[in-house]
């Protein structure tokens, strides 16, 4: 038999681990929600949903439909970068409040050709009108949060589709687009996301939104009835269209044409026209200057491993900062989530999440000081603020002129209210893919918080993202708003290679908690020695005690969360060291996706969080 026949075999039955017995079920909706303690853990040797395993690709994301996606383009003999634009064109769909068309994005990317990690930097920027004098004379001195035009940035992921396709995709657009463009045709079984509450709340004020999410009765989504989207199917015909104009003059320049009829064509000027005409500081340069970049990653090592975060408009940088504090610490032998294991890693955010604040933004407008921020010297002083027993409420960034010589000090002004009630939780989604030649890819693209500005782009059929609300509106602060700047985002996924070879991606939505999630998968393998699977299913901490991303940037000192499956003696010992303990359901703070590769055996696994709809698929 040949392999293709093999390969059609994908989606028949997708792929997991044999070996494994049946899983429990999941607890039922709204149990996290409800602190229900009673549900028990999986038995030692089961999880809740299986490690899936294969010896040529995988992809994991947030939704089935995504996954799929992704298997369908690898089956058809895609690679991993047109997988990864495919599953993500109808993970925007399939997840509509949490990302899609008007989405930023972060990307890592390992290029098996070149052996070389890259960062794909697709943050939005702001309009050339938006500025800290713009909302002091007309909006009182704030940026309004998750709400109208004037929260939103440029979309970044379409741009960041063409990265992907024009320097390592084989597929056009008209190939990685048509699932998304049959899904918005045929439609998507919707459930809570659309519910009424969620409509009368955040869509009833703008009558393109009504039209685009609104039921077809008038009153109320009935659960699993399907939604389409037939203008976003317009929209995305409209890129092909113009692909397919331009095939004669060769791949390159039919993609380019794709991505300019968004960013430079009637798209652009019909984005522009609607944002002018409802009170939005977007003009057609704004869409027509933007670029998403290819940038050089910023990584640290930790135990042998060499850990890779994005470099600019990020936070994935502060976990790079906790590692390097961690890495001092024997956390194996204190165990996990332990007393002392969780206090250790705690404060150890706490001081990366102070640095995340004063030194990252937009490297095309601040200098971030890398050298000494990422040296391990500079993580040995950081280190020795940890009191083993007591918690810190201070906020604590550091000095890492030291440590870097080709850096003057800035004296960034600082930005943290304790009274206000900023939130630190978000909707994003996330999606990864690995393919037979191990090319991988961590892609977070995101809308910020549930359907972003809430307002659809005229009859185009999507929402920007409302990442401007990350901006300062302190003048001098590394996060302050400046026309065409990026926001200092909280979007962020994690690579990790280990002996020059790529070895893991793995990330997830949660807005401030990206990095805490992603931090405790890595450790969960790294120091534990979990595979995948367990290592997103374990129990999980959090805190807030440093200044959210979103405006007005509130701080909780001392917060955090625990989920209900960390016992009673420890949160009470973390209560005595002067944490404010607050416990969530077993199943309730976390929705990670990865994929490992294992070189020993020459084996892909993949992990689906159970908290979640996420579904991984491997061959």
């Amino acid at each position: 038999m040949k392999r293709r026949h093999f390969l059609a075999l994908a989606t028949a039955a997708p792929v997991v681990n044999a070996q494994q017995q049946r899983t429990p079920r999941p607890p039922a909706a709204g149990a996290a929600e409800q602190g229900d303690g009673e549900t028990a853990p999986p038995p030692a040797n089961q999880t809740m949903k299986q490690l899936v395993r294969g010896t040529d690709y995988a992809a994991t994301s947030m939704m089935p439909q995504s996954t799929l996606t992704a298997e369908h383009m690898l089956r058809a003999g895609g690679n991993a970068f047109d997988a990864v634009v495919a599953g993500q064109a109808v993970l925007g769909l399939a997840q509509p409040a949490m990302n899609g068309v008007g989405s930023d994005a972060t990307l890592l990317v390992y290029d098996a050709k070149a052996q070389k990690v890259f960062s794909i930097n697709a943050e939005g920027t702001a309009p050339k009108l938006a500025t800290i004098e713009w909302y002091k004379a007309n909006q009182g001195g704030k940026i309004p949060v998750n709400d109208s035009l004037l929260a939103g940035t440029v979309p970044g992921a379409v741009d960041a589709w063409y990265l992907l396709l024009s320097r390592w995709g084989t597929k056009t657009f008209a190939e990685v687009l048509q699932p998304a463009i049959d899904l918005a045709e045929r439609g998507v079984p919707i459930g809570q996301a659309f519910n009424a509450r969620t409509f009368t709340r955040y869509f009833s004020k703008y009558p393109t939104t009504a039209h685009t999410y609104g039921p077809p009765d008038g009153q109320r989504w009935k659960d699993g009835e399907v939604w389409k989207n037939p203008d976003l199917a317009r929209t995305l015909r409209r890129l092909v269209e113009a692909e397919k104009e331009a095939a004669p003059k060769g791949r390159q320049s039919a993609l380019k044409a794709a991505r300019d009829r968004f960013y430079k064509g009637d798209i652009a000027r019909e984005m522009a026209k609607f944002s002018e005409e409802n009170g939005g500081l977007f003009r057609y340069e704004d869409f027509a200057e933007y670029t998403a970049k290819l940038e050089e990653a910023v990584s640290t090592t930790y135990r042998g491993y060499t850990v890779y975060k994005n470099a600019s408009s990020s936070q994935g940088p502060a976990e790079l900062f906790a590692l390097n504090i961690l890495e001092g610490y024997d956390l194996k032998k204190m165990g996990l989530n332990s007393p002392d294991f969780i206090h250790t890693c705690v404060e150890a955010i706490k001081l990366a999440m102070a640095d995340r604040d004063r030194y990252l933004g937009d490297m095309d407008f601040i200098k971030i000081p890398y050298q000494g921020l990422l040296s391990k010297e500079y993580a040995a002083e950081r280190r020795k603020l940890i009191d083993p027993a007591k918690a810190s409420g201070d906020f604590r960034p550091g000095n890492p002129a030291p440590y870097d010589p080709h850096w003057t000090p800035v004296d960034y002004p600082r930005d943290v209210d304790m009274r206000g009630n900023a939130d630190h939780t978000g909707d994003t989604s996330y999606i990864a893919v690995s393919d037979r030649d191990h090319n991988m890819i961590s892609f977070t693209p995101s809308l910020h918080s549930a359907f972003g500005t809430k307002v659809v782009i005229g009859n185009l059929g999507f929402i920007f993202n409302c990442r401007g609300d990350y901006y300062s509106l302190v003048p001098g602060h590394a996060n302050a708003l400046a026309p065409g700047k990026r926001p200092r985002s909280t979007l962020q996924g994690t690579l990790v290679m280990k002996d020059g070879k790529p070895f893991m991606v793995t990330g997830s939505p949660g807005a401030d908690d990206q990095c805490m999630r992603t931090i405790q998968t890595l450790i969960n393998i790294v120091d534990f020695g979990m595979d995948m699977q367990r290592a997103i299913e374990a129990p999980r901490w959090a805190t807030r005690s440093f200044p959210a991303s979103p405006f007005p940037h509130t701080m909780y000192p001392n917060d955090l969360s625990l989920e209900n499956r960390i016992s009673e003696d420890v949160r009470a010992e973390l209560q005595k060291r002067g944490h404010k303990v607050a416990m969530h359901g077993a199943w309730s703070m976390n929705d990670s996706a990865g994929i490992l590769i294992d070189w020993a055996t020459n084996t892909v696994t993949a992990g689906a969080d159970p908290r979640t709809s996420a579904v991984a698929l491997a061959w």
